[in-house]
């Protein structure tokens, strides 16, 4: 059974391009073999880390999007966790989020908007209220 998975990881900041491309690839390659499909692959760049991890201020980002089964996710997270390179990673499974924004959306879209109608009759005003009669309250004293 395949999954959508978004697989982000940190590579240290001293690596070069080339090696993070050649680690990519070979992250790329596991998948496939696997039998998953990757479905992007986004270098989001060198970000400050909001903490040390393992003695470095900050990392380049890389976040893949993958569609795989369990056992493939698994590979991928052991080749991660052993490569030298990648300081963190974290993978999270999002096919049942896109469910329910799709869901949502489809809600949205079975609704009718209100002001995109026509205007309504304007609204009379309420009928004047009767004269309250005023009787003289005794006070206790």
């Amino acid at each position: 059974m395949s999954r959508l998975y978004e697989v982000m990881f940190i590579v240290r900041p001293d690596a070069v391009d080339e090696d993070v491309d050649k680690l990519i690839a070979g992250f790329t390659t596991s998948v496939t073999n696997g039998g998953g499909v990757v479905k992007n692959v986004e270098k989001m760049g060198r970000r400050k880390l909001a903490y040390l991890v393992r003695k470095f201020n900050d990392g380049n980002y890389i976040l893949m999007t993958i569609e795989a089964g369990g056992p493939v996710v698994l590979e991928l997270e052991r080749r991660l966790r052993v490569s030298e390179p990648v300081i963190k990673f974290i993978t999270v499974r999002i096919d049942e989020e896109e469910k329910r924004l799709a869901k949502v959306k489809a809600l949205r879209g079975t609704r009718r908007k209100v002001s995109a109608e026509a205007p309504a009759a304007p609204v009379a005003p309420p009928p004047p209220a009767e004269a309250a009669t005023t009787e003289a309250v005794p006070a206790s004293a």
